[in-house]
Protein backbone atom coordinates (compact mmCIF):
# COMPACT_ATOMS: atom_id res chain seq x y z
CA UNK A 1 0.00 0.00 0.00
CA UNK A 2 2.91 2.36 0.82
CA UNK A 3 4.37 1.73 -2.64
CA UNK A 4 1.08 2.76 -4.30
CA UNK A 5 0.92 5.97 -2.23
CA UNK A 6 4.54 6.80 -3.11
CA UNK A 7 3.80 6.28 -6.79
CA UNK A 8 0.70 8.42 -6.47
CA UNK A 9 2.76 11.28 -5.11
CA UNK A 10 5.38 11.02 -7.86
CA UNK A 11 3.30 10.16 -10.93
CA UNK A 12 0.08 11.56 -12.34
CA UNK A 13 -2.08 11.35 -15.44
CA UNK A 14 -2.79 14.38 -17.65
CA UNK A 15 -4.85 14.54 -20.84
CA UNK A 16 -4.03 16.96 -23.58
CA UNK A 17 -6.17 17.73 -26.56
CA UNK A 18 -4.53 18.28 -29.87
CA UNK A 19 -3.91 16.99 -33.33
CA UNK A 20 -2.82 13.51 -34.21
CA UNK A 21 0.75 13.90 -32.86
CA UNK A 22 2.72 16.25 -30.60
CA UNK A 23 6.29 16.17 -29.44
CA UNK A 24 6.66 16.14 -25.71
CA UNK A 25 9.79 17.64 -24.16
CA UNK A 26 10.24 16.60 -20.56
CA UNK A 27 11.37 19.17 -18.03
CA UNK A 28 14.95 18.93 -16.82
CA UNK A 29 15.48 16.29 -14.18
CA UNK A 30 12.37 14.27 -15.10
CA UNK A 31 11.82 11.30 -17.33
CA UNK A 32 8.81 10.21 -19.30
CA UNK A 33 7.78 7.10 -21.09
CA UNK A 34 7.41 7.28 -24.86
CA UNK A 35 4.09 8.83 -25.73
CA UNK A 36 1.60 7.09 -28.00
CA UNK A 37 -0.57 9.27 -30.18
CA UNK A 38 -4.22 8.70 -30.81
CA UNK A 39 -6.65 10.10 -33.31
CA UNK A 40 -9.44 10.45 -30.76
CA UNK A 41 -10.96 13.65 -29.49
CA UNK A 42 -9.18 13.23 -26.19
CA UNK A 43 -5.80 13.45 -27.77
CA UNK A 44 -2.82 11.76 -26.14
CA UNK A 45 -2.21 10.58 -22.61
CA UNK A 46 1.20 10.80 -21.02
CA UNK A 47 2.78 10.59 -17.63
CA UNK A 48 3.49 13.93 -16.03
CA UNK A 49 3.71 15.25 -12.49
CA UNK A 50 0.53 16.76 -11.17
CA UNK A 51 -1.85 16.78 -8.23
CA UNK A 52 -4.84 15.73 -10.32
CA UNK A 53 -3.08 12.59 -11.50
CA UNK A 54 -1.98 11.69 -7.99
CA UNK A 55 -5.51 12.09 -6.66
CA UNK A 56 -6.86 9.87 -9.44
CA UNK A 57 -4.38 7.09 -8.69
CA UNK A 58 -4.98 7.30 -4.95
CA UNK A 59 -8.73 7.02 -5.56
CA UNK A 60 -8.21 3.91 -7.67
CA UNK A 61 -6.08 2.33 -4.93
CA UNK A 62 -8.67 3.13 -2.25
CA UNK A 63 -11.47 1.62 -4.31
CA UNK A 64 -9.44 -1.55 -4.86
CA UNK A 65 -8.68 -1.83 -1.15
CA UNK A 66 -12.37 -1.41 -0.31
CA UNK A 67 -13.31 -4.17 -2.74
CA UNK A 68 -10.71 -6.51 -1.27
CA UNK A 69 -11.80 -5.77 2.29
CA UNK A 70 -15.42 -6.49 1.33
CA UNK A 71 -14.47 -9.95 0.15
CA UNK A 72 -12.24 -10.47 3.16
CA UNK A 73 -15.06 -10.02 5.67
CA UNK A 74 -15.32 -13.23 7.70
CA UNK A 75 -18.61 -15.09 7.37
CA UNK A 76 -20.41 -15.32 10.67
CA UNK A 77 -22.12 -18.60 11.38
CA UNK A 78 -23.73 -20.05 14.44
CA UNK A 79 -22.50 -23.53 15.28
CA UNK A 80 -24.54 -25.59 17.69
CA UNK A 81 -22.44 -27.53 20.18
CA UNK A 82 -22.89 -31.28 20.20
CA UNK A 83 -24.80 -32.67 23.15
CA UNK A 84 -23.99 -36.07 24.56
CA UNK A 85 -26.58 -38.80 24.03
CA UNK A 86 -27.16 -42.44 24.82
CA UNK A 87 -24.73 -44.78 23.10
CA UNK A 88 -21.95 -42.22 22.70
CA UNK A 89 -18.43 -43.40 23.48
CA UNK A 90 -16.33 -40.84 25.37
CA UNK A 91 -12.59 -40.84 26.05
CA UNK A 92 -12.02 -39.13 29.41
CA UNK A 93 -8.65 -38.12 30.84
CA UNK A 94 -7.51 -36.08 33.84
CA UNK A 95 -4.25 -34.16 33.61
CA UNK A 96 -1.42 -35.82 35.61
CA UNK A 97 -3.78 -38.62 36.66
CA UNK A 98 -3.31 -41.42 34.11
CA UNK A 99 -5.18 -43.89 36.32
CA UNK A 100 -8.34 -41.87 35.68
CA UNK A 101 -8.11 -42.20 31.87
CA UNK A 102 -10.79 -44.42 30.36
CA UNK A 103 -13.29 -44.89 27.55
CA UNK A 104 -16.89 -44.86 28.70
CA UNK A 105 -20.12 -45.60 26.88
CA UNK A 106 -23.15 -43.52 27.76
CA UNK A 107 -25.91 -45.82 28.99
CA UNK A 108 -29.52 -45.77 27.86
CA UNK A 109 -30.38 -43.63 30.90
CA UNK A 110 -27.67 -41.12 29.94
CA UNK A 111 -25.03 -41.91 32.59
CA UNK A 112 -21.42 -43.11 32.67
CA UNK A 113 -19.44 -44.81 35.41
CA UNK A 114 -16.29 -42.90 36.43
CA UNK A 115 -13.65 -43.93 38.96
CA UNK A 116 -13.94 -42.51 42.50
CA UNK A 117 -17.17 -40.61 41.82
CA UNK A 118 -19.40 -43.43 40.52
CA UNK A 119 -22.31 -42.79 38.17
CA UNK A 120 -22.35 -39.40 36.43
CA UNK A 121 -25.34 -38.15 34.44
CA UNK A 122 -23.99 -36.62 31.22
CA UNK A 123 -26.89 -36.97 28.79
CA UNK A 124 -27.84 -33.74 26.98
CA UNK A 125 -24.67 -31.99 28.23
CA UNK A 126 -22.09 -30.41 25.95
CA UNK A 127 -18.55 -31.74 26.20
CA UNK A 128 -17.29 -28.68 28.17
CA UNK A 129 -20.24 -28.96 30.54
CA UNK A 130 -19.52 -32.65 31.13
CA UNK A 131 -15.84 -31.85 31.76
CA UNK A 132 -16.82 -29.23 34.32
CA UNK A 133 -19.26 -31.58 36.05
CA UNK A 134 -16.71 -34.39 36.46
CA UNK A 135 -14.08 -31.91 37.63
CA UNK A 136 -16.43 -30.57 40.30
CA UNK A 137 -17.19 -34.08 41.51
CA UNK A 138 -13.49 -34.95 41.75
CA UNK A 139 -12.67 -31.74 43.56
CA UNK A 140 -15.74 -31.82 45.80
CA UNK A 141 -14.94 -35.37 46.90
CA UNK A 142 -11.35 -34.43 47.75
CA UNK A 143 -9.90 -36.86 45.19
CA UNK A 144 -8.03 -34.32 43.01
CA UNK A 145 -7.02 -30.86 44.18
CA UNK A 146 -7.28 -29.01 40.86
CA UNK A 147 -8.63 -31.46 38.28
CA UNK A 148 -8.29 -30.64 34.61
CA UNK A 149 -10.68 -32.96 32.79
CA UNK A 150 -10.61 -33.49 29.05
CA UNK A 151 -13.33 -35.38 27.12
CA UNK A 152 -13.06 -36.49 23.50
CA UNK A 153 -16.01 -37.80 21.54
CA UNK A 154 -14.80 -41.10 20.11
CA UNK A 155 -18.09 -42.30 18.57
CA UNK A 156 -21.27 -40.26 18.30
CA UNK A 157 -24.56 -42.09 18.45
CA UNK A 158 -26.56 -39.43 20.23
CA UNK A 159 -27.36 -37.54 17.02
CA UNK A 160 -28.31 -40.63 15.04
CA UNK A 161 -31.70 -42.13 14.29
CA UNK A 162 -32.41 -45.80 13.58
CA UNK A 163 -34.63 -46.46 10.56
CA UNK A 164 -36.00 -50.01 10.55
CA UNK A 165 -38.61 -52.11 8.79
CA UNK A 166 -39.86 -51.85 5.22
CA UNK A 167 -37.40 -49.26 3.87
CA UNK A 168 -34.91 -49.70 1.05
CA UNK A 169 -31.81 -48.93 3.16
CA UNK A 170 -32.41 -49.60 6.86
CA UNK A 171 -29.71 -48.42 9.25
CA UNK A 172 -28.55 -45.57 11.49
CA UNK A 173 -28.40 -42.09 10.00
CA UNK A 174 -27.20 -38.74 11.31
CA UNK A 175 -29.82 -36.09 11.94
CA UNK A 176 -27.76 -33.45 10.12
CA UNK A 177 -27.65 -35.47 6.91
CA UNK A 178 -31.42 -35.93 6.92
CA UNK A 179 -32.34 -32.36 7.79
CA UNK A 180 -33.76 -33.37 11.16
CA UNK A 181 -37.32 -34.10 10.01
CA UNK A 182 -39.16 -37.38 9.44
CA UNK A 183 -39.56 -36.92 5.68
CA UNK A 184 -35.84 -36.27 5.24
CA UNK A 185 -34.95 -39.32 7.32
CA UNK A 186 -37.19 -41.58 5.22
CA UNK A 187 -35.65 -40.17 2.05
CA UNK A 188 -32.15 -40.79 3.41
CA UNK A 189 -33.12 -44.41 4.07
CA UNK A 190 -34.13 -44.82 0.42
CA UNK A 191 -37.86 -44.37 0.94
CA UNK A 192 -40.58 -46.85 1.86
CA UNK A 193 -40.64 -50.13 -0.06
CA UNK A 194 -43.66 -51.28 -2.04
CA UNK A 195 -44.33 -53.77 0.76
CA UNK A 196 -44.27 -51.05 3.41
CA UNK A 197 -47.17 -49.51 5.27
CA UNK A 198 -48.36 -45.93 4.86
CA UNK A 199 -48.14 -45.49 8.62
CA UNK A 200 -44.77 -44.88 10.28
CA UNK A 201 -44.09 -45.35 13.99
CA UNK A 202 -41.66 -42.93 15.67
CA UNK A 203 -40.49 -43.78 19.19
CA UNK A 204 -37.90 -42.29 21.53
CA UNK A 205 -37.73 -39.99 24.52
CA UNK A 206 -38.81 -36.39 25.00
CA UNK A 207 -37.86 -34.53 28.17
CA UNK A 208 -36.87 -37.80 29.79
CA UNK A 209 -40.25 -39.45 29.11
CA UNK A 210 -41.09 -42.20 26.60
CA UNK A 211 -42.43 -40.91 23.29
CA UNK A 212 -44.37 -42.80 20.62
CA UNK A 213 -46.36 -41.53 17.67
CA UNK A 214 -47.96 -43.13 14.62
CA UNK A 215 -47.94 -40.94 11.51
CA UNK A 216 -49.75 -41.56 8.23
CA UNK A 217 -47.12 -40.17 5.88
CA UNK A 218 -49.24 -40.57 2.75
CA UNK A 219 -52.15 -38.65 4.25
CA UNK A 220 -49.78 -35.97 5.56
CA UNK A 221 -48.26 -35.55 2.09
CA UNK A 222 -51.62 -35.44 0.32
CA UNK A 223 -53.01 -32.85 2.74
CA UNK A 224 -49.73 -30.88 3.00
CA UNK A 225 -49.84 -31.32 6.76
CA UNK A 226 -46.40 -30.11 7.86
CA UNK A 227 -47.31 -30.74 11.49
CA UNK A 228 -46.93 -34.48 10.94
CA UNK A 229 -43.44 -34.02 9.52
CA UNK A 230 -42.13 -34.01 13.06
CA UNK A 231 -38.66 -33.01 14.20
CA UNK A 232 -36.69 -36.07 15.23
CA UNK A 233 -34.27 -36.30 18.16
CA UNK A 234 -31.08 -38.27 18.64
CA UNK A 235 -31.77 -41.85 19.63
CA UNK A 236 -35.20 -41.99 17.98
CA UNK A 237 -36.35 -45.08 16.11
CA UNK A 238 -38.39 -44.85 12.91
CA UNK A 239 -40.17 -48.10 12.13
CA UNK A 240 -42.07 -48.84 8.91
CA UNK A 241 -44.33 -51.83 9.40
CA UNK A 242 -45.29 -54.34 6.73
CA UNK A 243 -48.14 -53.27 4.53
CA UNK A 244 -51.64 -54.30 5.71
CA UNK A 245 -52.83 -57.46 4.01
CA UNK A 246 -56.05 -59.40 3.42
CA UNK A 247 -56.70 -62.93 2.21
CA UNK A 248 -59.35 -64.25 -0.14
CA UNK A 249 -60.15 -67.84 -1.08
CA UNK A 250 -63.02 -70.09 -2.15
CA UNK A 251 -64.96 -69.54 -5.34
CA UNK A 252 -62.83 -66.68 -6.72
CA UNK A 253 -60.68 -66.53 -9.83
CA UNK A 254 -57.36 -65.71 -8.08
CA UNK A 255 -57.28 -66.73 -4.46
CA UNK A 256 -54.34 -65.50 -2.40
CA UNK A 257 -52.86 -62.72 -0.27
CA UNK A 258 -53.18 -59.09 -1.38
CA UNK A 259 -52.27 -55.62 -0.22
CA UNK A 260 -55.05 -53.82 1.62
CA UNK A 261 -55.53 -50.43 0.04
CA UNK A 262 -56.91 -47.43 1.85
CA UNK A 263 -60.71 -47.63 2.49
CA UNK A 264 -61.03 -50.86 0.51
CA UNK A 265 -64.48 -52.51 0.45
CA UNK A 266 -65.45 -56.17 0.06
CA UNK A 267 -66.46 -55.52 -3.55
CA UNK A 268 -63.05 -54.07 -4.34
CA UNK A 269 -61.36 -57.00 -2.60
CA UNK A 270 -63.32 -59.44 -4.78
CA UNK A 271 -62.29 -57.47 -7.86
CA UNK A 272 -58.62 -57.80 -6.85
CA UNK A 273 -59.17 -61.54 -6.61
CA UNK A 274 -60.50 -61.66 -10.14
CA UNK A 275 -64.17 -61.84 -9.15
CA UNK A 276 -66.48 -64.70 -8.22
CA UNK A 277 -66.44 -67.85 -10.32
CA UNK A 278 -69.53 -69.29 -11.98
CA UNK A 279 -69.84 -71.72 -9.09
CA UNK A 280 -69.75 -69.02 -6.44
CA UNK A 281 -72.49 -66.79 -5.09
CA UNK A 282 -72.61 -63.27 -3.70
CA UNK A 283 -74.90 -64.47 -0.93
CA UNK A 284 -72.21 -66.85 0.27
CA UNK A 285 -69.51 -64.29 1.24
CA UNK A 286 -68.15 -64.78 4.74
CA UNK A 287 -65.47 -62.69 6.44
CA UNK A 288 -63.21 -64.01 9.19
CA UNK A 289 -61.87 -61.27 11.50
CA UNK A 290 -59.74 -61.46 14.64
CA UNK A 291 -60.98 -59.40 17.60
CA UNK A 292 -58.97 -57.58 20.28
CA UNK A 293 -58.60 -60.79 22.29
CA UNK A 294 -57.21 -62.73 19.32
CA UNK A 295 -60.35 -64.76 18.70
CA UNK A 296 -61.41 -65.24 15.07
CA UNK A 297 -65.08 -64.47 14.42
CA UNK A 298 -67.12 -65.28 11.34
CA UNK A 299 -69.06 -62.27 10.06
CA UNK A 300 -71.74 -62.01 7.38
CA UNK A 301 -70.86 -58.99 5.27
CA UNK A 302 -72.23 -57.01 2.37
CA UNK A 303 -70.29 -55.79 -0.64
CA UNK A 304 -70.07 -52.24 0.76
CA UNK A 305 -68.47 -53.21 4.08
CA UNK A 306 -64.87 -52.22 4.76
CA UNK A 307 -62.04 -54.73 4.79
CA UNK A 308 -59.49 -54.53 7.63
CA UNK A 309 -55.95 -55.73 8.08
CA UNK A 310 -55.60 -59.53 8.24
CA UNK A 311 -59.21 -60.14 7.22
CA UNK A 312 -59.93 -63.42 5.43
CA UNK A 313 -62.72 -63.43 2.85
CA UNK A 314 -64.31 -66.72 1.88
CA UNK A 315 -66.73 -67.14 -1.04
CA UNK A 316 -68.92 -70.19 -0.71
CA UNK A 317 -70.05 -72.39 -3.54
CA UNK A 318 -73.60 -71.94 -4.80
CA UNK A 319 -76.04 -74.73 -3.99
CA UNK A 320 -77.94 -74.33 -7.24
Amino acid sequence: MLIFIHLARCVGYRAEAGPAQQQVIPPPGTSTLPSNTTGSRVGLMRFAPGRAGAALLVGMVVLNLQAVSAYAQPATSVQIEYRIGAGDILKISVFKNPDLTLEARVSEVGAISFPLVGSVQVSDLTLPAAEKKIAELLKGGGFVVNPQVNILLETAFGNQVSVLGEVNKPGRYALDAAGGHLSGMLATAGGIMATGSDTVIVSGTRNGKPFRREIDVVKAAMESNTGDDILLSGGDTVFVNHQPMFYIYGQVQKAGQYRLERDMTVMQALAVGGGITTKGTRRGIVLHRRDAHGKVNEIEVSLDDDVKDWDVIYVKESLF
